[in-house]
């Protein structure tokens, strides 16, 4: 019966009850990481969802507007939460802001208007990748870093077994092999933390892709209204290439 008893015992319990200090750290570990990675999973997905929302409604509303001015109102009333509010906001400064220069005939010393108008909405879809990526540098920690640390456990585990069963002269394989497969148990968990946070780091990852080419096009048509209105003539081919050429490397890339 004791040999049932004792082979019944073994389990995370089990392994708990043997480990202290150091031997504990792995595992305490792996529950932040693990609860990292819902915190982030759920917070991320919900806020995605919540803009896309929000963003469908400002693309409608902004097309029905009758003029620059009335959206420009809008914004500084009820400032944007959606990264297409944001960006026009941003483009809307910097037509004010050379709207301004022009009036007091002072050169801004970078570039032409179109130039000027072009940065701004540059730095702003970079600042909205910024907050896009806001998370997944943990995500992609947890699931490089996470088998390591399980592997630490199971390392640790062994070693303490083999000590306990050489100081109990037991050498038998029924004696080894429990207290090393109950080690073997940080292994597994290490690695059933890491495949989620991986699963869920490309998957924001290609949501991402798709939501800046989304906003590269919504920037790339703001550009021609603001620059050329409706139209775009031929002289403006050009400047509008970056944007575009950016648009269809990232659209590509998403499509992968």
């Amino acid at each position: 019966m004791n040999p049932e008893v004792e082979t019944n015992a073994m389990g995370i319990a089990h392994l708990l009850s043997q480990n202290t200090g150091a031997g504990l750290i792995p595992l305490i570990l792996l529950v932040l990481m693990s609860l990292g990675t819902c915190y982030f999973a759920l917070l991320k997905l919900w806020l995605g969802i919540r803009e896309q929302r929000l963003n469908a409604r400002f693309v409608a509303e902004f097309w029905q507007h009758e003029s620059l001015l009335e959206m420009e109102q809008q914004l500084a009333r009820t400032p944007p939460q959606e990264s297409h509010g944001r960006v026009t906001q941003a483009a809307l400064g910097a037509m004010a802001q050379l709207g301004r220069a022009q009036e007091r005939a002072v050169s801004l010393k970078l570039g032409s208007p179109d130039d000027f108008l072009l940065r701004a909405l540059r730095q702003a879809i970079t600042m909205e990748r910024i907050r896009l990526e806001q998370g997944l540098a943990f995500l992609a920690s947890v699931g490089s870093a996470a088998p390591f640390v399980g592997l630490f456990g199971t390392v640790w585990g062994i070693y303490h077994a083999l000590l306990a069963i050489g100081a109990a002269g037991q050498s038998g394989l029924d004696k080894v092999a429990g207290p090393v497969g109950e080690a073997l148990i940080m292994t597994g968990f290490g690695l059933a933390v890491a495949l989620p946070a991986v699963l869920i780091y490309n998957f924001f990852v290609r949501r991402n892709r798709l939501k800046l080419a989304a906003l590269d096009d919504f920037a790339y048509d703001l550009f021609a209204l603001l620059v050329t209105g409706f139209e775009q003539s031929a002289s403006n081919v050009t400047q509008l290439s970056d944007i575009e050429s950016a648009k269809r490397e990232t659209i590509k890339k998403g499509q992968m």
